[in-house]
């Protein structure tokens, strides 16, 4: 069984394959989707996590309209100008998580763009911030990726997080907002990786 998460019922409002799959609505930002996505693992033992879902993009990850399949997801725990907490060495800070590397070389043969991408609490909405993010060498932010991500990592089930792209990251003026757009493109790569799965499965029997 697969367990596809998305933040809103409205990113999943598209048909999809539903064999083998249950859908876990897991609210919006990275302590909801956490919560959610811990509690639905300690409950039922899925083969695999789906994040699927819309997200800004930096201007040099791609268009609005895009897709693209998030490798590894960053969640910064750090000081506001950027420099690292100052904590004792024993004290190790979960800042990473990733994507199945071969989910992730499937899309990308698939021809979908492989991106780092960073979990945020609040929309960018300004040019400074956008830069701050880009210093993180990231090319789109999401509100959950790394929530969901982090929780199968901890409960030892691989996990794939997809995005379509809705909006440039930046001025709110000048972000191109289409959220129907991030919406399909969103439903175009998630029916690739169902594909992909598929193919895999019946090649396994």
């Amino acid at each position: 069984m697969i367990l596809l998460v998305a933040a809103t019922p409205q990113e999943l409002d598209f048909p999809y394959d539903t064999t083998h799959i249950e859908t876990l609505i897991c609210g919006i930002g990275p302590v909801e989707a956490a919560i959610a996505v811990a509690r639905e693992l300690a409950r039922t033992r899925y083969r695999l996590v789906i994040n699927v879902g819309i997200a800004g993009a930096l201007p040099h990850c791609g268009a609005v309209g895009d897709a693209v399949v998030v490798a590894e997801e960053l969640f910064p725990l750090e000081l506001e100008t950027g420099a690292a907490l100052s904590l004792p060495p024993e004290l190790a800070l979960a800042t990473r998580a990733q994507s199945d590397p071969h989910l992730v070389a499937a899309l990308q043969h698939r021809g979908f763009q492989a991106v780092r991408g960073l979990t945020v609490s609040r929309v960018t909405a300004t040019e400074a911030t956008a830069e701050r993010i880009a210093s993180h060498q990231v090319g789109i932010e999401s509100m959950e990726g790394y929530a969901v991500l982090r929780a199968a990592e901890r409960a030892g089930i691989p996990a794939v997080e997809v995005r379509g792209i809705s909006n440039r990251v930046g001025s709110r003026e000048q972000s191109g907002w289409n959220f129907s757009a991030g919406v399909q493109a969103s439903k175009r790569i998630l029916d690739e990786l169902l594909s992909h799965l598929a193919q895999d499965e019946h090649h396994g029997e």
